[in-house]
């Protein structure tokens, strides 16, 4: 037996019922996405008309958000093939990466995050000038919430000039840093993301994330691949820590590794986008072993098109993911688990360029069981089912379905 779980980063299904607390009464990035896909306001040059997700539909996307809303959205209607579709609200107090994805791995964040104010500056003076003093730098750019090629836009040519790193947040607990490739450097942008991680534990900032662009000036600038981020580790055992302790082969996709520290990722394997991700998830799922796990993120909705409020990019990437799934599930054998969902929503049509407060779907591919698995509380259940589905011990928190 072997599982597999397949993170769509920020494709939620409808407002968590906290959602509320945090301005996000109403979000729903699937059901947006398909209304504005009816109404033909997501035509472009990628695709055009209804959305078209035929096998997410057949895994149960469709009942998956009905189960969420009371309303399945538009054009994606259909009889499920399986009846092995859920969604599930968070109980962690965050709707960022690190919280959705530790909750799924059985480890939910009970604290609150340190977050940085909206304010210019946003970075406490003290944080500043120690940073710039260990990391060797002549002063930072930007220090403010913003929208990430925005501000890259915006002070990426003086920071050629200058040496300045630009160094931005958002409603995450995030302290991201954009560099050069060329005129700063990789390795030396990685270097002082490491000086800020240090320096910013006691603030209880979730991640430092690497922003590196390339490009000769605010018209073709470009963030590259090479992002990276630095995370603090879970609080707690996670489902990957219980397959390293068993002995068993572990293969993560894309950021995994940063958003878990590093800690019991077994094999990564990155690529450029989500074609290239799935790419690896294939070649991952192919080496394999029996008894191993494979846990995939798939960034580009969040940070392409989620963020950057681009809706007709996020149903063309929604339905490029989709095209690709026969070719996974044709690959799966009859002993294997799979899980396809997210970590939180990013509704394109809400306010704002941050995270929303959803509810993720859950889909399950597998001919051990055909339950259904219905509206579960916490995200940790998903977890669970898998660390059953493999025979490892039972994590602290989660239930399996």
């Amino acid at each position: 037996m072997r599982a597999l779980i397949l993170v769509m980063d920020s494709v939620g299904i409808g407002g968590a019922p906290d959602a509320a607390r945090y301005g996000d009464d109403g979000a729903d990035t699937v059901g947006h996405i398909a209304q504005a896909c009816m109404a033909g306001h997501a035509d472009g040059s990628a695709r055009s008309g209804p959305l078209r997700l035929p096998n997410l539909v057949a895994l149960g996307l469709g009942e998956a958000s009905r189960l969420a809303t009371g309303r399945v959205p538009p054009g994606l209607e259909g009889q499920a093939q399986q009846r092995q579709f859920g969604c599930a609200s968070e109980i962690s107090k965050g709707k960022d990466t690190p919280s959705g994805h530790w909750e799924i791995a059985g480890v939910p964040v009970p604290f609150d995050w340190g977050y940085f104010p909206r304010t210019a500056p946003c970075f406490p003076a003290d944080l500043t000038k120690a940073f710039c003093e260990q990391a060797g730098l002549p002063g930072i750019l930007g220090d403010c919430h913003a929208s990430g090629t925005e501000i890259i836009a915006e002070f990426g040519e003086r920071h050629m000039q200058t040496g300045m790193p630009i160094c931005y947040t958002s409603a995450d607990s995030v302290f991201q840093i954009a560099a050069h490739e060329q005129t700063f450097g990789l390795e030396r942008l990685y270097e002082i993301c490491a000086i800020a991680r240090r320096l910013i534990d006691p603030l209880n900032i979730g991640r430092v994330i690497a922003r590196p662009f390339i490009g000769t000036g605010a018209r073709d600038f470009k963030r590259t691949a090479h992002r990276r981020d630095f995370s603090v580790p879970p609080p707690g055992t996670t489902m990957l820590d219980l397959a390293a302790s068993d002995g068993r082969d572990i293969v993560t996709i894309g950021k995994i590794d940063d958003i878990f520290a590093h800690r019991a990722t077994g094999r990564n394997m990155r690529g450029d986008g989500n074609m290239a991700l799935f790419d690896a998830t294939l070649k991952g799922l192919a080496s394999l072993a029996d008894g191993g796990l494979l846990f995939a993120n798939f960034i580009d909705f969040d940070t392409l098109y989620g963020h950057r409020r681009d809706v007709s990019g996020y149903a063309a990437a929604l339905e490029a993911f989709d095209d690709r799934l026969p070719e996974l599930l044709s690959r799966l054998r009859s002993s294997d688990l799979l899980i396809i969902t997210a970590d939180h929503g990013c509704d394109p049509t809400w306010s704002g360029t941050d995270h929303t407060r959803e509810q993720i779907p859950i889909l399950a591919w597998s001919t051990q069981s055909s339950l259904p698995i219905g509206p579960r509380t916490g995200f940790a259940d998903i977890g669970a089912t898998a660390a059953r589905h493999l025979g490892l011990p039972a994590a602290l928190h989660g239930a399996h379905f």
